[in-house]
């Protein structure tokens, strides 16, 4: 466990070194039409690669959803769909986009400390050292690249998951070697427990409806 937080504040620090495009939220409004046909709709849910609800992005951190699109363009992160409007997206739109959802949900800031989770979860959490980099209450992590987890939705969550430890589909997998490590401990059935678990928080996270039709 403490060599996996050294890990991650490295990977932290690494990440905070690289220059950030500045963000201009009332740019960002106006490069969101691709985004609200399933990000501004409650409860939107997607069919493909999987049946999940899309994830609440309206007030995630904005260096990590410049982070998820890149990784989206690259590659990295394998789902048809966002690759492509990822990689329609230069440098500043992602920058300009990021920074709008970021700040588009009002909601109050979370507790410091999460509930207590059951006993059995509370042992996979430590075993996967989740708190060290997605903070005590989950919705503050140690380093903006990193997500805000509490109170997402648990199917979107458990989806995100075992996407870290998908191998050979070309449609579903995620490739981050500390998530991929930490992942493959568990069962899904496991994952789907700290999933549920997660989405019982308190969240900073939400959909705020939007129509295309502006």
């Amino acid at each position: 466990m403490k060599q996996l937080l050294k890990i991650s504040l490295v990977l932290a620090a690494l990440a905070g070194s690289f220059s950030v495009q500045a963000q201009d939220v009332k740019a960002g409004e106006k490069k969101i039409a691709m985004c609200i046909g399933c990000h501004g709709i409650v409860g939107y849910q997607a069919t493909f690669p999987e049946i999940y609800k899309v994830p609440m992005i309206a007030g995630q951190n904005a260096k990590y959803i410049v982070s998820a699109l890149q990784a989206y363009a690259k590659g990295d992160r394998k789902h048809p769909t966002m690759r492509g409007i990822a990689q329609s997206l230069s440098e500043q739109d992602m920058a300009d986009v990021s920074a709008y959802y970021e700040q588009q949900a009002k909601a109050p800031a979370a507790p410091d400390t999460a509930s207590a989770a059951p006993e059995a979860v509370a042992k996979l959490l430590e075993k996967g050292a989740c708190a060290s980099c997605h903070g005590a209450n989950f919705s503050k992590p140690i380093d903006g690249a990193y997500p805000k987890l509490a109170g997402q939705h648990a199917d979107y969550l458990a989806a995100a998951l075992r996407a870290y430890k998908t191998e050979g589909n070309p449609n579903v997998g995620r490739g981050n070697a500390i998530m991929a490590g930490q992942v493959k401990q568990f069962s899904n059935a496991e994952l789907k427990s700290i999933a549920a678990y997660l989405a019982s928080l308190p969240s900073e996270l939400k959909t705020v409806p939007q129509s295309k039709f502006r």
